[in-house]
């Protein structure tokens, strides 16, 4: 018969990449403190990652060894997870934009949710919590738009609009002018005008 931590790998593997892999899920094959136990010990051979506390993923085995799966697909897994909206921060959103140069050195993703620090063995990565308006129109054009408005602020919203918004496609353009609604007046009024004369 195979040891817990075999059969647990095994589930793993059967998974797609980036399935996160819970305790509370693997309890039909044992006790929490043996589940516990057989996890700490797959992490720190490698065959797990220890994503944040009580979340584990599968690396991905590659001619070069075992890596950590996609930031992009984790991200999408753990969104999925808890339940809570995970989005590029605006600075992110501005560089994709071309509105600045600046690459961020960090990576950092906002989150409806509470504050956490998540490790892809040495990248970590930060969810910071965002207040609803900047998570609008999530995975959207609308909503990175909004994200990088509000990353560059009021001095720059106009120059800022002057490039993107000939750029939007009328679908785009519609779900920007329905999210004026939850925007602060400093960004929706500016949209306001420029959508009127669209």
């Amino acid at each position: 018969m195979k040891s817990l931590p075999e059969r647990i790998i095994a589930l793993a593997e059967a998974e797609p990449e980036a399935t996160p892999i819970c305790p509370s899920a693997l309890l039909h094959l044992g006790s929490r403190g043996a589940v516990d136990q057989a996890l700490s010990r797959l992490a720190r051979s490698g065959r797990l990652l220890r994503i944040c506390r009580g979340v584990y993923m599968r690396p991905i085995e590659t001619r070069f060894g075992r890596i950590p799966p996609s930031i992009a697909k984790s991200l999408q897994s753990l969104s999925e997870l808890w339940g809570e909206t995970i989005v590029p921060t605006g600075g992110s959103a501005a560089n994709w934009l071309g509105l600045t140069e600046g690459v961020p050195v960090r990576s950092v993703y906002l989150t409806s949710g509470r504050n956490r620090r998540l490790y892809f063995r040495k990248h970590p990565v930060e969810l910071r919590h965002a207040p609803r308006w900047q998570l609008t129109a999530p995975h959207r054009m609308a909503g990175v738009v909004i994200r990088a408005l509000a990353w560059l602020g009021p001095r720059h919203v106009e120059t800022s609009l002057d490039a993107v918004l000939p750029k939007l496609s009328r679908e785009d353009l519609a779900e920007l002018a329905a999210a004026r609604a939850v925007m602060p007046g400093w960004m929706a009024e500016p949209i306001s005008r420029r959508l009127a004369h669209a």
